[in-house]
């Protein structure tokens, strides 16, 4: 049965059983980047959040450099009946871009905001105007109680550019995948926090393109 909406929390919940002892919300008026290499598993978790924020009364803007129509139908489809039948159309705004140049592209209203193709979207900025942009983001995130979750590619940008995402975002989740002789193993890292806790250890993941179990006994190495 699905959950109703929840109220009153000021944050996010992370609503995944197992990942969700590890980090049970993500706090109001932070920045999360959300990072992995080819598996879509990133793209699933970033859309689960933003369901999440929906269901906790949080307006969402989710800027994508994908068809804005598949977009919606994903969100529709992972939402369950409540999203399908329209109950939160009025707290979601799905855009299309193909570039962001400055943080003045990137709508907020004190909801959340959503970038989900970050690395792709600034490739054309140098690392100087990536660190503004992200300056801005965070100044907004103190002013207007925004929070931010940023999708970024690994390998795609400059190394310095990533650095300066890494250094200016409260939170990093990593989703990694490698082939091994089983098959391919998925795993996740937690290296910075917003509460000063990390996940310094490979937890282990299954995804099957429509639900992701986390595994917290399996010990990846």
């Amino acid at each position: 049965m699905e959950a109703g909406p929840r109220r009153g929390g000021v944050g996010i919940p992370v609503e995944i059983a197992g990942l969700d002892t590890l980090i049970p919300e993500i706090g109001k008026g932070r920045i999360v980047l959300v990072e992995s290499g080819t598996d879509p598993a990133k793209s699933f978790f970033i859309r689960r959040l933003s369901i999440s924020a929906l269901r906790v009364d949080m307006a969402v803007t989710f800027i994508t450099s994908r068809d804005r129509e598949e977009v919606l139908n994903q969100l529709a489809r992972e939402g369950g009946p409540t999203l399908r039948e329209g109950k939160y159309q009025e707290s979601l705004e799905v855009i299309e871009r193909d570039r962001i140049d400055s943080a003045k592209d990137l709508a907020g209203n004190g909801g959340l905001l959503v970038v989900d193709s970050f690395s792709l979207l600034t490739m054309d900025l140098s690392p100087p105007q990536v660190a503004s942009l992200l300056r801005h983001l965070r100044s907004r995130c103190l002013s207007e109680g925004t929070t931010v979750l940023l999708g970024t590619d690994r390998g795609m940008a400059d190394p310095r550019v990533e650095a300066a995402t890494t250094l200016l975002t409260d939170g990093l989740v990593q989703f990694h995948a490698r082939e091994a002789p089983e098959g391919v193993l998925r795993f996740l890292r937690i290296p910075k926090w917003d509460d000063g806790k990390f996940v310094d250890r490979n937890v282990h993941y299954d995804f099957d393109g429509h639900r992701m179990a986390i595994d917290l006994r399996r010990r990846v190495l």
